[in-house]
Order: C-alpha cells, then structure tokens, then sequence
C-alpha cells in the first residue's frame, strides 16, 4: 500500500486504525440488531365487574314514618296538626251484641270492625241510626239497639236543640260520635265550624273532654257556654 499509494508509515497507521474502528462499529451494529426470543406475558385473571349502587328511592316512595329524622320503632306517630296519633283504639261496645265489652282495635277501624270484634249484633237489634262506616275514635262507646243511643239529631220534648230523644229525657251529642250534619244541627255549629270539629277530632284522635272544643277555632267563651250541655266526649 505504502508503495503503490505512496504513503508514508504514520498515515498507513492513521488508515489502518480507523478501518479497525469501522470494522468494530459494524460488528456491534449488527449484534445489537440480531433477532432475540420474547417471552409472552402472564394470563391476568380479569377483574370482577363492579356493580354500581342502586339509586335512593324518591322520597315519596318511602313508607309511612320513613325518612329523614324519623322512624317507625314506636306505637304512634307524628300527625299534620302535630299531635299523637295512637296505633290502637280503645272503644267500649255495649248494648244487644253478643260479647259486650271493652275492645282494643287497630286505629283505623270502623264501627262495622267493632261489632264484629264484639260477636256481632244479637237478632231483632235495631241498627237504624247506627253508621257502621264511621270510624272510631279512642275512648268512645259504642250502644247498639240502645234507645238514646246519638243518631240524628232530633229535638225531644221539653229539651233543647242537638238533644237526642230518648227515654224520658235527652241525651248529649257525643263529640267522638257525631257526624258533620249532626254538628251542625247544634245551636251556632254551621256547616263550617261543623268541619273544623270532625277535623279537630280526627287530628287528636278525639275529644277527651268537653273542654278541649275551646281548642276549636270559632268557638268562644260563649258558644262554649250554650254548647257544654248539649254534648259529651
């Protein structure tokens, strides 16, 4: 190479180094590109499927009592006009059924439920007047073919209006009793403050006293005065 190229020692020694260099550089381009084997990877067992939560149900699909701050763990419950409504009632049946006694009955409960409670009505009792569909109240009585038993009412001889005829003498409205038309028929009672009785009663689950119809909005000391004998709780 020397002589034909004319070079001199030190540049053949330059050249020869860099052939060797390049030669190397190949040679490691070629290992680093050499195919290699790939190991698969690991079967992974997939994730249960998450279940999203079911969503709260409307609040006006709550039962009765449910909801927020209040529960039905207790024998009553909170009414719109803020009193106690009783779970139970306690009424007393008498007259001609064939168990008289003193009843306690789920709330709700019609007169229809108490005579049958009571072994029904005995033959030939008279049931006029008597509204079987009427709901009962706490603490009430319930007469059946009883004469001065509260119906319509009517004046009796020598006693006042809303006096039930019967006997020898009137018998008060009784306040747990008496319907809407009966209310109205007594001295002052209109068709309004009529209502507002039988709501008043079904809001506090009766009359406990003639008194409390001084919680009645309408009534007054003197309307008051003129009905206290006229009725009875």
């Amino acid at each position: 190479m020397q002589t034909r190229c004319g070079l001199e020692p030190r540049t053949l020694a330059a050249l020869a180094v860099v052939l060797v260099v390049a030669a190397c550089a190949a040679a490691g381009t070629f290992w680093a590109g050499r195919p290699e084997p790939v190991r698969a990877p690991e079967i992974v067992d997939a994730a249960p499927p998450v279940t999203p939560p079911e969503p709260a149900p409307p609040e006006s699909a709550l039962p009765s009592g449910a909801g927020s701050g209040g529960g039905s763990g207790g024998s009553s419950g909170e009414n719109p006009g803020g009193g106690k409504v009783p779970a139970e009632v306690v009424v007393d049946v008498g007259g001609k059924v064939r168990s008289p006694g003193v009843l306690t009955l789920p709330a709700g409960s019609r007169v229809a439920d108490a005579l049958r409670a009571a072994g029904g009505a005995r033959p030939g009792a008279d049931l006029t007047g008597l509204n079987r569909a009427r709901i009962l109240f706490d603490g009430e009585q319930v007469l059946v073919g009883v004469p001065g038993t509260p119906g319509a009412p009517v004046p009796s001889p020598g006693g006042g209006p809303g006096v039930v005829a019967g006997g020898s003498g009137g018998v008060p409205l009784s306040l747990n009793a008496a319907t809407v038309e009966q209310f109205d028929g007594l001295p002052g009672v209109g068709p309004v403050l009529a209502r507002r009785l039988v709501e008043h009663r079904a809001e506090h689950g009766g009359f406990r006293a003639v008194e409390e119809l001084r919680e009645v909005d309408g009534i007054g000391e003197r309307r008051f005065a003129d009905l206290r004998p006229l009725v009875r709780p």
